[in-house]
């Protein structure tokens, strides 16, 4: 008997059609002799549909009562499918983040996980039940209730795994597993049997919408193996596991993208230790997530600091940076550029290859693909392009590593 979570997202359970197919998913896992412990996001909709009716009360709606508001969508997915399971006669039980265990820090609507009490799940299994928790939610330790943010689910799923020392967790959703990039953008983008940790977190941090970041952080962080597949058939996924020296052997894994990307450059700056700190510790302040970070000293001694955010996010950081210019130097100045996207490539198998870089940025510029920053790490490599060229560009490198070939 083997003890298998789930994470079904949002337009898996889309529809009451859509939530018995899930039902009969459950079913047929738990008729093989399976234990079975299934994550539900909110239907396909109803989040949005809720802040929506937030902001029509509220243009700034609290975020403290943001978070009792979004975890009603869960809670109804998970009654809904324990409901619909109890009608083809499966012992099923429903559970909130709180009845789960899961306990949360940080701020509202983007807490963190700290830790689950698994008490409950593991009596509910030994009675033999099939239990489905809901996603995306937790409880503080004073008892209020605390959303995940983006990925929620998906990270839910990763920390119960953890708690019970389930033996597989698959996520599962409305794509059948990791591809070599946007089957949207590269039609012949090829899936992935299995993929690292490393790789999977460089690409869903570079834009990849297949998982959010800190899902494989904590899969990794405490060795949960897991596969991403479809709910809408029965197709092998990708499997995400640790690092094996075979997988050196395939330089580039994939290309991501990442759309409405801006720039931030604040320029003369004197070359002073503390400035970049009093920068990013600005914008940290301002809960503004940065991404690449360019800086370079010009002959004269001034500094120019450049890093990339989400366009959404250039409003804020432009009024969290006004006040530290003046710290600065009095001839401090802050551009912004919008438009931007970020193509990158990974593969754990940069490490032991050479000439990636120039190879990417050759076939880029045969295309007439300008690219602004670059930033590397040991297995990515990322630019900034024109978001109106980042298909295009996506395409050419795409093609150049010929990721559409599978590995020999």
């Amino acid at each position: 008997m083997a003890l298998i979570v789930q994470k079904y997202g949002g337009s898996s359970v889309g529809s009451l059609d859509r939530i018995r197919n899930v039902a009969t998913r459950i079913t047929r896992l738990r008729d093989e002799g399976n234990q079975v412990v299934a994550v539900v996001s909110a239907m396909g909709g109803v989040t949005d549909k809720l802040i929506g009716m937030a902001n029509e009360l509220n243009e700034t709606p609290p975020e403290r009562e943001l978070d009792v508001l979004l975890s009603s969508g869960e809670q109804q997915s998970i009654a809904l499918l324990a409901t619909a399971l109890q009608g083809m006669g499966v012992d099923a039980v429903s559970a909130t983040g709180r009845q789960a265990g899961i306990v949360t820090s940080g701020s509202h609507t983007r807490g963190r996980i700290e830790n689950i009490d698994p008490s409950m799940l593991q009596g509910y299994l030994a009675e033999g039940k099939v239990i489905i928790v809901a996603g995306f939610q937790g409880v503080t330790q004073t008892g209020l209730i605390h959303t995940l943010g983006r990925g929620g689910s998906d990270l839910t799923a990763i920390a119960v795994a953890a708690s019970l020392k389930a033996d597989l967790c698959q996520i599962l959703t409305d794509v059948d597993g990791v591809y070599t990039c946007d089957p949207r953008v590269v039609k012949n983008a090829r899936k992935l049997p299995e993929i690292s940790y490393d790789e999977m977190l460089e690409m869903a941090s570079s834009g990849s919408k297949v998982m959010q970041s800190r899902s494989v952080e904590f899969a990794k962080k405490y060795g949960v193996v897991f596969e991403v597949c479809s709910s809408l058939n029965n197709n092998p996924g990708t499997l995400v596991t640790e690092e094996h020296p075979a997988m050196e052997a395939v330089v580039i894994r994939g290309v991501s993208i990442e759309r409405s990307q801006a720039r931030v450059t604040i320029t003369d700056i004197p070359d002073r230790p503390g400035n970049s700190a009093k920068i990013l510790g600005a914008l940290a302040d301002a809960e503004i997530n940065v991404d690449m970070i360019v800086s370079n000293i010009a002959s004269d001694g001034m500094a120019r600091h450049s890093f990339t955010m989400h366009t959404n996010d250039l409003g804020r950081a432009q009024a969290a940076l006004k006040p530290v210019l003046g710290e600065l130097s009095p001839d401090a100045q802050i551009e912004t550029e919008a438009g931007l996207a970020k193509l990158s490539t990974v593969g754990i198998g940069m490490r032991s290859h050479s000439g990636v870089a120039a190879k990417m940025f050759k076939a880029l510029g045969e295309a007439d693909i300008n690219i602004g920053m670059i930033s590397t790490s040991e297995i990515k490599i990322s630019v900034t392009v024109d978001e109106t060229a980042i298909e295009d560009a996506a395409r050419v490198v795409h093609e150049v590593f010929e990721l559409d070939k599978k590995p020999a």
